[in-house]
């Protein structure tokens, strides 16, 4: 085991629990924070095909000084190529200042894609060169194997994408909390979504504010963390990955599900 990769191995001792339709994420709802108080988010900047220019489309959270995870679709597409991402940590502000860093490779994990569209939608990236830490470029805890949180646990966002759906990304990063919905309700609302019903799998968080809405991950936050908050420590629980629109009072946004996954980043981010 790596031993820089730092795993939570358990939360609620002796109990045992069971972005948009298209894979985007933004953070809808929230309030402007600090990279101080997420340090484990980076940037992940897209070289625009026919703009040639560098920006923010989605993130990720830091593992080493050398791998993050991300979210699959966030590096497949019929323009994509390795050169035309990089990643920007302990930055703020949304293309610009703190660490720019190109990627080598990408690891998408084999099941992406193969039980349903979105089911194993989570990869490790790794840098061309090491992040230098310090105190806002830090590596974070993850979720142990096998851990599945309960209904209505608050649960939080944080990610540079739009403010409101089909809106303008936000230049500050920004932070939202919401709540993990039942696994059975939510597998059952995207069974019933028209004109295309949506599978929900088991490696899948989802979250939001239940028959409220008003809260979520979209375009621009694919990628990026959910986090759990267990006193002081902060613990990637989801990867921004897809939904049914943004911040949708009926239907949660969706988070692949980390646990499902802790294996084989540590297996895999050496």
């Amino acid at each position: 085991m790596n031993s820089a990769l730092v795993l939570v191995l358990a939360l609620f001792a002796g109990v045992c629990y069971g972005a948009y339709n298209t894979p985007d994420g933004r953070i809808v709802g929230g309030e402007p924070t600090t990279i101080e108080r997420y340090p484990h988010i980076v940037q992940i900047e897209f070289l625009g095909v026919f703009t040639n220019a560098w920006g923010q489309s989605c993130a990720a959270s830091i593992l080493t000084s050398r791998y993050l995870v991300s979210a699959a679709h966030c590096f497949e597409g019929i323009f994509y190529d390795v050169s035309r991402r990089r990643i920007r940590a302990g930055t703020t502000h949304r293309n610009t200042g703190g660490q720019v860093i190109n990627v080598l490779r990408e690891i998408n994990h084999p099941s992406y894609g193969v039980a349903s569209t979105y089911d194993g939608d989570i990869n490790l990236v790794q840098l061309v060169s090491a992040l230098s830490f310090n105190p806002v470029v830090q590596p974070g805890s993850i979720i142990s194997q096998g851990f599945v949180f309960p209904d209505n646990t608050p649960v939080v966002h944080a990610g540079w994408g739009a403010v409101s759906q089909g809106g303008s990304a936000s230049p500050v990063l920004l932070d939202v909390t919401l709540y993990t919905i039942n696994q059975q309700l939510c597998t059952e609302r995207y069974a019933n979504l028209t004109p295309r019903p949506q599978v929900v799998t088991e490696n899948m968080i989802c979250a939001g504010i239940l028959d409220v809405g008003g809260k979520d991950a979209c375009q621009g936050d694919s990628g990026g963390p959910l986090y759990y908050f267990n006193n002081d420590q902060t613990i990637l629980v989801g990867v921004v990955s897809w939904g049914h629109g943004c911040a949708n009072e009926t239907y949660p946004g969706i988070s692949t599900a980390v646990s499902s996954y802790t294996n084989w980043i540590v297996a895999n981010a050496v």
